[in-house]
C-alpha cells in the first residue's frame, strides 16, 4: 500500500483520512486485571473492521480484566500517526507492520519487543517464509497476518480483442502485447501515476528479473544501487514508457479512486495493471456496480528478461503482520498467538479477500483469482519484499520518487540509480 502498502488490502476500501476508536468489551473467564491493549490496524471499513472488532471482543471473553482498545486508520493516515507515536517512544501495544527496514529501524531503537521466543509458540502452525519479512538479524519481530505477490492482472476479453492468445513470458513480448493492444484502440496498462507506489513495481521487477535476488542483497549490503543491473532496469522500463502504454492522466491518476488505476481495470477500460493480490477486490469495489471483470480477469507473473540472472518463478511482494510495542503487557502476545488461530485466519481470508500465512488456513482460500496467485506463489524459487518496505524509509521514498520522475520522462536510468543511491549513501 503511500500503498498498503498495498499490500494488504484490508485498508484499502473507504480511504477515509479519519480514525475510529472502538472500545471493547470485558467479560467471561481468564486471566489479567485491569490490563488495557491498545491496537492499531489498517482495516478501516467493513467488513474486516467488525471482524476484528469481534475477534478482540472474543478475546476479552476469555481474559476478564483485559480491554482492547482499537484504533482503525487508512494507510496513510496510520502512518503519519505511527510516526508521531514512535518519534515520541510511545508505541501502540499492537500495531500494523509491513517488515523490513522501517521495522528494522524500530527494533533498533529498542521501540518494540523482540518476539522470537514467543512466535515459537505458534511458528510451526505458519507457511516457511511466512516471517522472513519480520525477521531481522536473526530475530523475529513481528508475526505475520496475511502474504501474496506483485504480477499483471489483465483483461482477457481486451487481450483477445488484441489477437493476444497468450499472456507473455518474456519482456520483449510483453512490449509486444502493448504495442498490438495499442493497434486495436485498447489501452495496454492502467496506473496510478500521482501515488508513485505502483510505479515502483516496474523498477524493482526488473531489477529483480535483470539482476537476481543476489543484486537485491547486496544493494541492501552496500548501498550500491548504481550497479549495471539497476541501470539496465531503468533502461527496460523506458523502453515501456516510449511506447506510452498508460491511460490518459495516469500522472495525477490515484489508486483506488473513482478515475484510478482499479477503477480503470475493473471498468474494461485497460488491458493490464500490474498489482498485488488484493487487485480484484479493488477493482470490483471501484467499479460501475461493484462487479468489476469477474471470469474475465487473469493474472500472469511478471516476465523474464532475456539474458537476466533472475528467474521468472522469483516473486516480489510482502504481507501484512503486527508488532508489539515496548511496554504492551503480556496480553498483547497472546492476543497475537489468538489471530494465528486457523479459524481466526480462515475469517480474515474469507472476508478480506487475503493469503493467509496460517498453513492450515489455506483452505478458507475459494476466489479462483486468488487460488491462482497462492498457486504460482507456491511454486516460487525467491521471495524479494518491496524494496520501499526492504530498506530504509529515505531509501524507499527515493525509489518511488525516481521511478516516478523515469515514468514522467524527466529523469534518466543513470539519474535514477544516482539518487537512490545517494539517499542509501546518506542514511
Amino acid at each position: 500500500m503511500r500503498r498498503w502498502s498495498r499490500r494488504s488490502v484490508l485498508g484499502l476500501a473507504g480511504a477515509g483520512t479519519a480514525g475510529l476508536v472502538l472500545g471493547g468489551c470485558g467479560g467471561g473467564s481468564g486471566s489479567g486485571t485491569g490490563t488495557t491493549i491498545r491496537w492499531w490496524h489498517i482495516a478501516n471499513t467493513d467488513p474486516m473492521l467488525s471482524e476484528w472488532a469481534k475477534m478482540a471482543r472474543r478475546f476479552e471473553a476469555d481474559h476478564p480484566g483485559v480491554t482492547i482498545e482499537i484504533t482503525a486508520l487508512e494507510n496513510e493516515a496510520f502512518k503519519t500517526k505511527l510516526t508521531t507515536n514512535i518519534q515520541a517512544g510511545d508505541p501502540p501495544d499492537i500495531f500494523h507492520t509491513w517488515g523490513g527496514g522501517v521495522l528494522a529501524q524500530q527494533a533498533e531503537a529498542g521501540l518494540i519487543k523482540d518476539l522470537t521466543a514467543d512466535v515459537g509458540g505458534w511458528r510451526d502452525t505458519l507457511i516457511p517464509a511466512a516471517l522472513d519479512a519480520y525477521t531481522i538479524d536473526g530475530k523475529v519481530y513481528g508475526s505475520a497476518v496475511d502474504t501474496g505477490m506483485v504480477g499483471f492482472w489483465y483483461n482477457k476479453e481486451l487481450f483477445a480483442r488484441a489477437g493476444v492468445t497468450a499472456p507473455p513470458d518474456t519482456w520483449a513480448g510483453l512490449l509486444d502485447v502493448v504495442r498490438r493492444l495499442k493497434a486495436a484502440n485498447v489501452t495496454p496498462i492502467a496506473l496510478a501515476g500521482k501515488e508513485k507506489w505502483p510505479g515502483h513495481y516496474y523498477w524493482s521487477y526488473l531489477a529483480l528479473r535483470i539482476g537476481g535476488l543476489d543484486l537485491m542483497r547486496q544493494a541492501g549490503d552496500d548501498k550500491d544501487f548504481s550497479r549495471p543491473d539497476f541501470v539496465a532496469a531503468g533502461a527496460r522500463l523506458s523502453e515501456l514508457v516510449a511506447l506510452q502504454p498508460f491511460q490518459t492522466g495516469f500522472l495525477a491518476a490515484g489508486y483506488s479512486t473513482a478515475d484510478g488505476q482499479a477503477a480503470t481495470m475493473g471498468n474494461g477500460k485497460a488491458a493490464m495493471e500490474l498489482m498485488g493480490q488484493w487487485a480484484p477486490t479493488v477493482q470490483n469495489d471501484n467499479s460501475v456496480g461493484r462487479k468489476g471483470l469477474g471470469d474475465r480477469l487473469g493474472f500472469f507473473p511478471f516476465p523474464a528478461v532475456e539474458g537476466g540472472k533472475g528467474r521468472i518463478t522469483d516473486a516480489f511482494g510482502g504481507g501484512g503482520g503486527f508488532a508489539v510495542g515496548m511496554n504492551a503487557p503480556a496480553e498483547a502476545i497472546e492476543f497475537l498467538r489468538f489471530i494465528a488461530q486457523p479459524d481466526n485466519a480462515r475469517i480474515e481470508a474469507r472476508t478480506a479477500g487475503v493469503l493467509p500465512v496460517v498453513a492450515a488456513a489455506q483452505d478458507a482460500v475459494t476466489d479462483p483469482n486468488l487460488k491462482l496467485v497462492a498457486r504460482t506463489l507456491a511454486t516460487s524459487t525467491g521471495f524479494q519484499l518491496y524494496l520501499d518496505q526492504t530498506f530504509a524509509p529515505a531509501v524507499g521514498q527515493q525509489v518511488n520518487d525516481s521511478v516516478a520522475e523515469l515514468l514522467a520522462g524527466q529523469a534518466t536510468p543513470e539519474e535514477v540509480a544516482a539518487a537512490i543511491t545517494t539517499a542509501a549513501k546518506q542514511g
